[in-house]
Parts: structure tokens; sequence; C-alpha cells
């Protein structure tokens, strides 16, 4: 295979993965081409290499740099923006992860927290039911909230031994 044609497979793909993991398809296309970059691109590049308006470029570019998954890039003598992907993929994969605890799980948990706090007769079957149910499913949160916490701070070797050792 041909490095045009794995470029482009591997874009295509990655994008596919983005939607998995919180992120639209562009985006996760723009993201990949950055990660397969060997030196930063203009927002000109990527319309041009993904074939998509300078409109699409520029807000997925600002989502990317607010996941904290890419960086604007002054060059000196340039009057244009150019914008790189962190290459360490284990600093991007924990960079989602806390992207998307911060989106997703926080408020989650906290809207569990003060579902649990339901007025009504503690012994009444329904009101027991619920809050049984609702602190069940925060108690679990709550455990991999720790447990993402931990990973996120963890280094990668300590991590990835760890889980081998799990898994022996």
């Amino acid at each position: 295979m041909k490095l045009t044609e794995a470029k482009a497979q591997f874009i295509s793909s990655w994008g596919a993965f983005g939607t998995h993991w919180g992120i639209n398809r562009t985006m996760a296309q723009i993201h990949a081409l950055l990660l397969v970059s060997a030196r930063p691109l203009t927002q000109d590049d990527v319309m041009e290499e993904l074939d998509i308006s300078r409109g699409n470029v520029n807000m997925n570019m600002r989502d990317l740099i607010s996941w904290g998954l890419v960086d604007r890039v002054l060059l000196p003598g340039e009057r244009k923006e150019y914008f790189t992907a962190e290459k360490d993929i284990w600093k991007v994969a924990t960079q989602i992860i806390k992207e998307r605890k911060k989106r997703e799980l926080d408020p989650m948990l906290k809207l569990l927290q003060q579902l649990e706090n339901v007025d009504g007769d503690k012994k009444d079957a329904d009101t027991k039911q619920f809050i049984e149910t609702i602190s069940g499913i925060r108690k679990f949160g709550g455990q991999a909230d720790k447990m993402l916490d931990v990973m996120v701070k963890a280094d990668e070797s300590w991590f990835l031994g760890s889980l081998l050792k799990f898994f022996k």
C-alpha cells in the first residue's frame, strides 16, 4: 500500500473512531491529518487535503484546541497560523479521557447526587427502589471516576505494566 493510500485510510478510519470517543467525524479526520503530518499545517492545507470548507476547518480546529488535542504554532516570518497535534498517543488518550470525564461523567455524577436526595417517604417501595437504583449507578460512576483519575495521572509504563499483570 502506498503512503497516500495508507494516509487516506488512516484519516478515514480515525474519523469513524472519533465518533466513538465523543467528537464528530470531520474533527477526528482533521486530528488524524495533523497526527500523521511531519510538519505543522495551515487551515488552507487542511482544507485542501480533506476537501472541506474553511468554516468547517475553523470550527473543528477551535474544538480540537479546546479539547487540548491540537496546538497553534507560530512559525518565524510567517503570518499564517499553523497547527500541530500531540504525537504521543498516551498523551492523546489521557487528554481524551480528561475531556470526556469533564463533559460527561462529572455532570452525570452531579445529577445523580441530586437525584439521590429525592423527597418522599423512604419506606415507600417506589421511592426506595428509585433511591437504590440511583445510588448504585452513582457508586459505579464514582468508581469509574476514580479509575480514570488513576489512569490519567499514571505513567504510561506503570499503567501498561499494571494492566498486563491484571490480565495474567
